[in-house]
């Protein structure tokens, strides 16, 4: 009975771990090479997602910027601030920045920005308001069963499509029916089976 006892309360503590912040890194900022902070450029500048990410309407991938669009404005503004300097050194030498990837789903795991932004998911509905955070973290777990609950209920989470990039976007009461419709008028289909993510 003992043996059984300590199995459960070792299994349930695994399970426990695992789940849990640490491992996972939800909601853990991540050390960057040069602190970006969205919170100001999207906030307090008015920054569009796609300013920086600008193929994420129409790749796989949402991209990291290039130095050069970091000194659109730094080679103006800032140009000397020691915080900055990863940026300079990376514009004058032509070496990228190694950023850190925040949302870093596991390999065995395909996800398609494009298809999602397209078919009216908002950024913020995976990548949490970002427009108020000043360090970069991974908001939702981007556990399958996480990704599953929109998959099978699309209508819950779909947006009009002129709201995707809309930080400050707020559901309706009447969510789930204009959900209905878009998710009609966008086509969305039900992609609940495993070759849909699982290539």
């Amino acid at each position: 009975m003992a043996v059984l006892a300590l199995v459960a309360s070792t299994g349930t503590v695994a399970a426990l771990v695992y789940h849990s912040p640490f491992i996972r890194g939800h909601r853990v900022p991540k050390d960057q090479p040069v602190p970006f902070y969205h919170e100001h450029h999207v906030a307090g500048l008015g920054l569009d997602c796609r300013y920086c990410h600008w193929s994420v309407e129409k790749s796989s991938f949402a991209g990291i910027p290039p130095t050069s669009v970091c000194m659109t404005c730094h080679s103006q503004i800032y140009t000397d601030v020691p915080v900055l300097e990863p940026v300079r050194e990376s514009w004058r030498t032509g070496k990228p920045i190694e950023w850190v990837k925040v949302h870093d789903l596991a390999d065995f795991v395909y996800f398609n920005h494009a298809i999602h932004i397209n078919k009216g998911i908002g950024c913020n509905e995976c990548h949490g308001r970002v427009d108020k955070m000043s360090a970069m973290y991974q908001d939702s777990t981007l556990y399958m069963r996480w990704c599953l609950d929109c998959h099978r209920n699309p209508e819950k989470f779909v947006r009009p499509r002129e709201e995707v990039f809309n930080m400050a976007y707020e559901k309706p009461a009447n969510q789930e029916e204009i959900g209905r419709k878009l998710v009609a008028e966008y086509e969305i289909g039900n992609k609940v089976n495993c070759s849909t993510c699982h290539h």
